[in-house]
């Protein structure tokens, strides 16, 4: 599926933060697929990986495995590792609890015999016992020795090493082997209840034991590795990277032989299927969409296409059309010959492409992730939480999740936790603590805020007669542009202009300059809920060629959005409420605009404007998001099995920097409290796991009454995959196991896994 990846800030592990981007595409509803409000018994959408016992999985072979891009390092702990990185690294490396497929972690025996705590008092004691067959390809033992290098390097203690996280790392106080080195003994300074977070991956000393083979050395390559498979080679020149299978390898042998990642863009994958040269891919919709049309296309059998060049030539237009062929008239003839000729060209090209998507399935699952409408508190309007939990209660979150996944066949019930999702023992409906859609009681906290149906009207009678300072303190402008504010248009809105989009749409309330107007369509500003008439199309600045939701970024010949009347709007002092909504603008964020576009008409039905801005995919997060320049947007959260170490830094309170700026961690809508840190101290702290739940629980329902974010929906996960591979698919929580990936048959010479490897 095509991302807009975007960079973060540090947690107990980096989790990359995608934004949507799929598209409609109407499959099977997946069977047995439900979704409780309370934590065990809620039921997560299984994984879709065509399971398949060893013995039916054919020896040999290789897999070509799309990726966005060649990882720029192979060092899971560093701040530019991504999800390349996590997917090559989960093949060469222990991970001694990977997650199953409730997002819980599991020992794993092929590294562990056991591990748990031995000891609470006076300090907790963690045990690890390795396997004794478990060996680095190099053949040297896993041992304590490769814990302490990985332990001091990720401490926090040395800046020398260039390392992303430490959660976790700076709460041991000292590792020890224990009989021997096979037995590793760590103690902790304070109680860690995520201890099995720690040492996955784990890396052999040789890279963890120096700051330069840490932060450089383990980069493009790894030479010592501990997996079913092994790295040959790194080519960032074609794209590839290469894995063999290890046979120093212990466990279960890998049924593939080798294990081929190849950088092929999201856009690019259509054609990378249909030419053979991947395997396996995430997908957009509208590949997934090619894929379903494929396996109903009929060829080569005599009758008509059931879709693509020729569908739609009926039995008399294929008769009038061989009949002009073969007519006397030679001019209308030759022309009828060319247009046949072409489209039976265009008919062959497109068989082809059909016979190559057929060899491939969509497997699909919800990704371990969900999409919100993240609120920036920490200025304006948003700063009052009553206005924040307005929006919130005016929002029809079914709606938005119906919008995206009741197309893909897949189950469509709102997330009810920023903690956890369906099917995680953490998983609680929290959204009580805000409460349901209720248009009377959002208008009722905003009116309570001050912000009232009509307090966008100025009372003009005695502006000339006001005094300077009046003027000032009431927001207003000059004479002229009140008075065509009050006969033509809302005033100036209350947003803050802070880029060039801002100030070029606030020129234009002010002015009413048709040179500011257009400065502000080359931006892609457009302001929902404004009653200047008659703008149109012209006034989105968005072509015909734009793929906006119709109304935000309406393509030429669409209708402007109805005019509203400004006393219709919800305003203070004479300012309406406006706010400025930032969208991402590129092809694969279609689905992020649409949910956005059904937002904006749920508030303007409330009387609240909203600026949407459009900005381009690769400077959203950073120059925006990060930075704090919005107001309302919509980004993704990973799930994790670990909410008392990854949930603090993204909802803890920001704090002043010595600057006078935020520190803000991950919190990006830089709202919290300090009684939610709190309660992620302690749920960190507390070593019974039920207890550290409900503290969890608890935190989860005072972030949702205090409205900074709000949980829309859980993304779906669209993979194409070659028809004859067992055990690889939509994972959804669980993490693959590498060793059983691989063919049900033996691959036929020409099939699209042979070809253009």
């Amino acid at each position: 599926m095509a991302h807009v990846g975007v960079p973060r800030g540090t947690a107990r592990k980096r989790r990359s933060v995608a934004l949507l981007a799929t598209g409609v595409l109407t499959l099977p509803v997946l069977a047995g697929c439900t979704s409780d409000s309370e934590g065990p018994t809620s039921v997560a959408v299984p994984q879709d990986i065509a399971p398949a016992s060893r013995d039916r999985v054919a020896d040999g072979s290789t897999l070509t495995w799309a990726i966005d891009a060649v990882p720029a390092t192979l060092n899971a702990y560093q701040a530019d590792a991504d999800s390349a990185t996590t997917r090559i690294t989960g093949a060469l490396l222990p991970s001694l609890f990977p997650l199953d497929a409730r997002g819980e972690p599991k020992l794993n025996p092929d590294y562990l015999e056991s591990a748990k705590i031995i000891e609470q008092e006076p300090k907790q004691v963690v045990l690890y016992k390795l396997n004794q067959q478990a060996v680095w390809s190099d053949g040297r033992e896993i041992g304590a020795p490769d814990f302490v290098a990985q332990w001091r390097a990720l401490s926090g203690k040395d800046s020398a090493f260039w390392t992303a996280r430490n959660a976790g790392y700076e709460r041991i106080e000292k590792i020890e082997r224990g009989k021997d080195d096979l037995q590793v003994r760590v103690t902790f300074s304070k109680p860690y209840a995520d201890w099995r977070s720690l040492f996955s991956p784990l890396y052999p000393k040789e890279v963890t034991g120096s700051p330069g083979t840490f932060n450089d050395g383990a980069r493009a390559t790894l030479k010592n590795t501990a997996g079913p498979f092994r790295l040959r080679s790194v080519n960032k020149d074609k794209g590839t990277v290469v894995l063999d299978r290890n046979p120093r390898w212990w466990g279960n042998e890998a049924k593939l032989e080798s294990l081929v990642f190849r950088a092929v863009e999201p856009k690019d994958r259509t054609d990378a299927l249909t030419a053979g040269t991947v395997d396996v891919a995430d997908v957009d919709a509208t590949t997934a969409n090619g894929i379903a049309l494929a396996a109903r296309y009929r060829g080569g059998n005599g009758g008509p296409p059931a879709h693509g060049p020729g569908a739609d030539i009926t039995p008399a237009a294929a008769l009038r059309s061989w009949a002009l062929a073969h007519g006397s008239d030679e001019e209308a003839a030759e022309a009828a010959q060319l247009a046949r000729e072409k489209n039976r060209e265009a008919v062959a090209v497109y068989a082809a492409e059909q016979k190559s998507l057929q060899g491939f399935v969509v497997r699909k699952s919800l990704e371990p992730a969900y999409t919100q409408l993240a609120m920036n508190g920490e200025s304006g309007a948003l700063s009052d939480d009553r206005v924040r939990r307005a929006i919130a209660r005016t929002l029809d979150r079914q709606e938005l999740a119906d919008a995206v996944l009741k197309p893909l066949g897949l189950p469509a019930k709102p997330p009810g936790s920023h903690l956890a999702l369906a099917g995680q023992p953490a998983y609680k409906d929290g959204s009580g603590a805000l409460g349901d859609q209720d248009t009377k009681e959002a208008q009722a906290l905003l009116a309570d805020a001050g912000w009232t149906v009509g307090g966008a009207v100025r009372r003009t009678e005695d502006t000339k007669a006001g005094s300077e300072a009046e003027k000032k303190a009431s927001g207003e402008a000059t004479d002229k542009a009140s008075a065509k504010a009050t006969d033509k248009a809302p005033e100036k809105p209350s947003a803050k202009a802070t880029d060039k989009a801002s100030e070029k749409a606030a020129e234009k309330e002010e002015k009413g300059e048709e040179e500011d107007d257009k400065a502000s369509r080359e931006e892609g500003t457009y302001i929902v809920g404004d009653d200047k008439p008659g703008d149109g199309p012209a006034g989105t600045g968005v072509t015909a060629q734009d793929k906006g939701p119709a109304g935000a970024y309406a393509p030429a010949g669409t209708a402007a959005p109805a005019p509203a009347s400004v006393k219709s709007r919800i305003g203070k002092g004479g300012k309406p409420l406006t706010l400025r909504f930032v969208l991402p603008s590129g092809p694969g964020s279609q689905p992020l605009r649409t949910v956005g576009q059904k937002i904006v008409e749920m508030l303007d039905a409330i009387g609240i404007s909203t600026q949407i801005t459009k900005v381009d995919d690769e400077s959203y997060f950073k120059d925006h998001i990060a930075s704090g320049d919005y107001d309302m947007a919509l980004y993704s959260w990973p799930a994790t099995a670990y909410p008392a170490t990854d949930g603090r830094p993204i909802f803890s309170k920001p704090e002043p920097a010595t600057d006078g700026s935020l520190l803000v961690e991950q919190n990006y809508t830089r709202v919290g409290s300090d009684h939610i840190d709190q309660l992620f101290d302690r749920a960190v702290s507390e070593l019974d796991a039920n207890a550290s739940r409900d503290l969890l629980k608890q935190a989860d329902a005072r972030i949702w009454a205090a409205a900074g974010s709000i949980p829309l929906y859980q993304r779906p996960q669209l993979v194409a995959v070659d028809k004859q591979l067992a055990n690889i698919g939509a994972f959804g929580f669980a993490a693959p196991r590498y060793e059983d990936i691989g063919f049900t048959g033996r691959q036929a010479a020409g099939s699209p896994a042979n070809r253009k490897k």
